[in-house]
């Protein structure tokens, strides 16, 4: 089976660090190549970041959800800001060092559900309680 080319380096950098502020280039960067969704950039040292990985240490609901839709994986770090404590509580059931795996950047899960606001108050007391 032959593999497709990869996405553009540029193309995927403008991505990602469009997604950590900038909703509307993100739609339009979409449209233009859907394959992004799930693109990843490698910061450098093994500092890997995708768009709705961005988009949740940075609190961008509206992004994580765009992105979600156009069929971005869940990760417990989009999930922990976007305050959905069934899958941050199953991650971490199914594997307790989950609760203290660093995100992109080495952003704590903590911080991502301090990100996700009052929508992510329960993953955060939830997180919280773990101590």
């Amino acid at each position: 089976m032959e593999r497709p080319p990869p996405l553009a380096a540029e193309l995927v950098n403008e991505f990602v660090l469009k997604a950590h502020s900038d909703l509307n280039r993100v739609k339009e960067l979409l449209a233009r190549e859907p394959k992004l969704v799930n693109a990843c950039w490698d910061w450098g040292g093994g500092d890997f970041e995708t768009a709705l990985g961005a988009a949740a240490h940075t609190g961008r609901r509206e992004i994580a959800e765009l992105l979600l839709d156009n069929g971005a994986r869940m990760d417990i770090f989009a999930a922990a800001m976007l305050g959905h404590l069934d899958v941050v509580k199953a991650a971490i059931t199914a594997d307790p060092r989950a609760a203290k795996a660093p995100g992109p950047h080495g952003i704590p899960l903590l911080t991502h559900a301090k990100m996700g606001g009052e929508k992510a108050t329960p993953v955060l007391e939830y997180l919280q309680s773990l101590g």
